[in-house]
């Protein structure tokens, strides 16, 4: 059994100029202690999908499909149930944490809180377990610095007591949201490292959602890569990054800077994302896509493995090689 099966997963949401369909038709598994990274520009539905998950969807979002989570459906649940699961099991770590945490409460008393809600721990005990798990995360002087406010660490520490705060009732699976966005590239670094050795020590499925495909490479087992709400390749990392058989996937690729490459411009992807409102009947890449044959207009294929490349799927009417 899978830790986490998420099957034919469709996000909408309700607006006053129409029905946004957000995320159509995901599919996906996990085991535990993987890492799966969800990759797509701004607006490809990777947040909205994992929100539906847990129950963080908008209030004018709704889902459909099925998400079971060891053996469990949790899809629109509701109330104690979701309360249950969520931060005991699923936690999630949020892009900005100056937005996440309460700026007018100690981090003492934000950390401990989590656990004597949902471990039924005393004040002391939970403020004693997370100066430990401050220390696990690797903030010095855990234990003088967890009486401060948000505002007194820098950003990559936030996002260290974020960390902390998500894994201390030992979540058998953690989302982590562009957990390094607004990070110069060093504490990017620290922070992915920091990820691995939490995923080493506890055992942690980690799902990573990011637009930058030079975070998911070497820290990642499998990738999604997502455009206009659906996913378009499928792959274990490593494959993806040796064999890239989808435009878009190239696209990312080419457009990630290279220190083995001396090139004066940065490449980019001509066009702009489509308009969720207004999507295309056929493949939502037509665009902008340099390989486009006239049957993209009217329709995208399924995610169909390519023969050869076991676990390698893509969703594209080009032939793999065509695309070079």
């Amino acid at each position: 059994m899978s830790l986490l099966e998420v099957r034919d997963l469709n996000v909408k949401f309700n607006t006053p100029d129409g029905e946004v369909h957000a995320v159509k038709n995901m599919n996906f598994s996990m085991e535990e202690g993987e890492t799966l990274a969800i990759v797509g520009e701004s607006g490809s539905g990777k947040s909205q999908a994992v929100f539906a998950m847990i129950g963080l969807l908008a209030r004018n979002g709704y889902a459909s499909g099925s998400v079971m989570f060891e053996g469990t459906e949790i899809l629109n649940l509701h109330g104690p149930a979701l309360n249950k699961i969520r931060a005991a099991k699923i936690s999630m770590i949020f892009q900005d944490p100056m937005t996440s945490l309460n700026p007018y409460m100690r981090v003492s008393d934000q950390m401990a809180e989590v656990l004597v809600h949902h471990k039924g721990m005393s004040k002391s005990a939970a403020i004693a377990e997370s100066v430990k798990m401050l220390d696990a995360v690797k903030i010095p002087e855990a234990k003088s610095r967890i009486t401060m406010y948000p505002h007194e660490f820098s950003g990559g520490m936030r996002q260290r007591v974020m960390i902390a705060m998500s894994l201390l009732c030992q979540p058998k699976l953690l989302i982590a949201d562009e957990p390094t966005t607004a990070l110069d590239v060093t504490v990017q670094a620290q922070i992915m490292q920091l990820l691995d050795d939490i995923q080493k020590d506890f055992g942690t499925a980690i799902i990573l959602i990011t637009h930058d495909l030079g975070v998911v490479a070497g820290s990642t087992h499998d990738t999604l890569v997502m455009y206009g709400g659906q996913v378009m390749e499928d792959a274990p990392t490593d494959e993806l990054f040796a064999h890239p058989t989808h435009p878009y996937t190239r696209g990312l690729l080419s457009a990630v800077p290279r220190l083995d490459q001396d090139n004066e411009t940065l490449n980019t992807i001509p066009g702009s994302p489509p308009n969720m409102m207004n999507m295309p009947k056929g493949c939502p890449f037509y665009g902008r896509c340099e390989y486009r044959l006239d049957v993209c207009v009217d329709t995208l294929p399924p995610l169909t493995e390519i023969p050869g490349h076991a676990g390698h799927f893509r969703a594209c009417n080009v032939p793999v090689e065509d695309i070079k």
